[in-house]
């Protein structure tokens, strides 16, 4: 399983018998692949503060693999007003490496911010308002909602209030 940790707020601690050890934060994208099996586990170390985060899993394309670590942090200016690659199969644009043919973006919108994505042909999206609330080609999304598109040629994101949006373009 390609699992991919996304803070939204606070801190969360990562373990794992790997030996790996972190503290991720908002703008960091972890992914750990359980490859052949490994024993992790996260928690919020705060005793006093919140941590929100989206935990995603993707199965891979591939059996056998050794367990795999990573960590990136994206900033925000980088993911401002703009879809930002955080996770693809060849780890293109500093983005973390993922085994499955699967494209994660995620983009800060509010006010008259736009962002847009083609769609290759056959391909699909599935875009997850994480926070905030913006409309997704033409149909609002409030924070927790999703919203899957096929057939498609094109996500457009925009007039967004305090959003943080995450696009998958999918196989």
């Amino acid at each position: 399983m390609e699992i991919i940790s996304y803070v939204l707020e606070g801190a969360l601690a990562h373990k794992d018998s790997m030996g790996n050890g972190s503290s991720i934060v908002p703008g960091d994208v972890q992914r750990m692949s359980a490859g052949k099996g490994v024993l992790h586990s996260e928690y919020n170390h705060s005793a006093d503060g919140v941590t929100h985060f989206l935990q995603i899993w993707i199965e891979p394309d591939v059996t056998g693999i050794p367990p795999g670590y990573e960590q990136k942090q994206f900033d925000a200016a980088s993911r401002r007003g703009r879809l930002r690659l955080v996770a693809s199969p060849d780890g293109r644009e500093g983005s973390v490496r993922i085994h499955q043919d699967a494209y994660v973006y995620a983009a800060l919108l509010d006010g008259a911010e736009r962002a847009a994505h083609a769609l290759a042909g056959g391909r699909r999206a599935y875009v997850h308002a994480a926070r905030g609330n913006v409309m997704v080609n033409g149909l609002p999304l409030d924070a927790g909602d999703a919203l899957k598109a096929t057939d498609t040629a094109e996500i457009v994101l925009e007039t967004g209030d305090k959003a943080e949006v995450l696009l998958f373009d999918l196989a």
